[in-house]
């Protein structure tokens, strides 16, 4: 789960680390910067990018799934799935630029006419470009792509982060489809994933990691949650990537997402830590929670808690296993200490896990009431949580890779309250 008090990381876009500094108390001289973080040095020499190759791959195993789904195309704006799919990188505006792969057939772009030469440039799939000008209609161009791949009838599978005004709009120009949810194709296919894909993900963790030594090595009395937030992103920058790790302090632990009070660290403070970056697009999330002092008996109980609820979650991560059993076994573990039950505080308010990937949070989850069953290939957080509002909370991530014969860690767990990494 991502930790981000005024959206540092706004989780549930899977953005964490976007605008890096621009904006912060981190745009400082290079004299500023701790010197935990002016040692570090990028981490980024090896990396592979998916191929082409592997590209092909995920669309013929996407027009397999259609055809299985009785999906006749699917649409695509710019985001996580249209990078899954072609590699291209396009923001967002209100001009409509998309693409429409079908079922048979080459894929088909929709674009601005006064940006052809640069969507030319970075398309490598198929070179159907469909134009339009300003004061032509983006949806009509959609609608000619389907009738020209012979769709006058059939299903259209919408990517499920399209923006509603081009589904609606689309709709009224080709009347005679029917519109439904991609997710079968693009969630069958992004929810496993391949070894390029785990090795990217495991740099991006180990790079994380990296980040968090650096800025844990920069807690001083009297922090405020902003500076440690710029040392963060300063030494995710110094190794090579985007990114950046949210925090609170004392009683302000136990909010998931953090508050919206300022808060000052002191002694004796419980601080929880939760963040990541990217390494070509692929995501890392992790959470630490620690004492700035020496941890009291209390405090020191329930870290123990947390902790032995995350390995039971670990433990019960077995392929064919329904995820909401990782959930349980977490959750019951910190229930049979007294806390909860269910969703209630004192106790673990949230889900024990989230996908993670291209987004930050991604389908599947760890969560009651999903039976699907866990499988080769699907990564995960791990993130059981105690929170004791007006006290503190206590919150442990590292991220797993499912292999047949099990949960594998990217990041080894902390080892102790006072030993936040292995």
């Amino acid at each position: 789960m991502s930790l981000d008090r005024r959206q540092f990381l706004s989780a549930s876009a899977g953005v964490a680390g976007a605008g890096l500094l621009e904006g912060t108390s981190a745009a400082r001289e290079v004299r500023d910067v701790p010197e935990s973080i002016q040692k570090l040095r990028p981490m980024l020499d090896g990396i592979e990018p998916i191929t082409d190759v592997e590209r092909r791959g995920r669309i013929e195993k996407a027009r397999r799934l259609m055809v299985e789904n009785d999906i006749d195309a699917v649409f695509f704006e710019p985001g996580s799935s249209l990078f899954y799919y072609t590699g291209v990188r396009w923001g967002l505006s209100e001009r409509m630029f998309a693409m429409v792969l079908p079922a048979k057939g080459e894929p088909a772009y929709v674009c601005p006419a006064f940006e052809e030469e640069r969507a030319r440039e970075l398309i490598r799939f198929g070179d159907d470009v469909r134009t339009w000008e300003e004061d032509e209609s983006p949806y009509a161009r959609a609608a000619e792509i389907f009738r020209d791949r012979g769709m006058r009838t059939g299903r259209v599978g919408f990517e499920e982060r399209v923006r509603f005004f081009l589904f609606d709009g689309i709709r009224h120009e080709a009347t005679g489809l029917d519109y439904v949810s991609a997710n079968p194709v693009t969630v069958g296919c992004r929810v496993i994933k391949s070894p390029a894909e785990i090795a990217l993900m495991q740099r991006a963790m180990d790079l994380t990691i990296e980040a968090y030594k650096a800025s844990v090595a920069t807690l001083h009395e009297g922090m405020v949650e902003d500076e440690f937030i710029a040392n963060s992103a300063a030494a995710h920058q110094a190794l090579g990537a985007s990114g950046r790790i949210g925090c609170s302090f004392g009683k302000y632990t136990a909010f998931p997402h953090g508050s919206s009070e300022p808060q000052k660290l002191q002694q004796g403070d419980m601080v929880l830590m939760d963040g990541g970056c990217n390494v070509e697009g692929y995501r890392s999330d992790i959470s630490r929670t620690i004492v700035f002092g020496t941890p009291t008996a209390r405090q020191t109980e329930i870290w123990n808690l947390e902790k032995k609820a995350q390995e039971a979650a670990f433990l019960a991560a077995k392929v064919g296993v329904p995820c909401e059993d990782v959930d349980a076994a977490a959750r019951k573990v910190i229930t049979d200490a007294g806390f909860g039950p269910d969703y209630k505080v004192p106790g673990l308010p949230h889900r024990t896990g989230h996908g993670i990937g291209l987004d930050g949070h991604e389908w599947v989850n760890l969560v009651r009431g999903n039976k699907v069953p866990l499988a080769p290939g699907m990564c995960f957080s791990n993130e059981p949580m105690i929170a004791i509002y007006g006290e503190f909370g206590v919150r442990l991530e590292d991220c797993i890779f499912m292999t047949e014969q099990g949960a594998k860690y990217f990041t080894q767990p902390s080892p102790a309250i006072n030993e936040p990494f292995a």
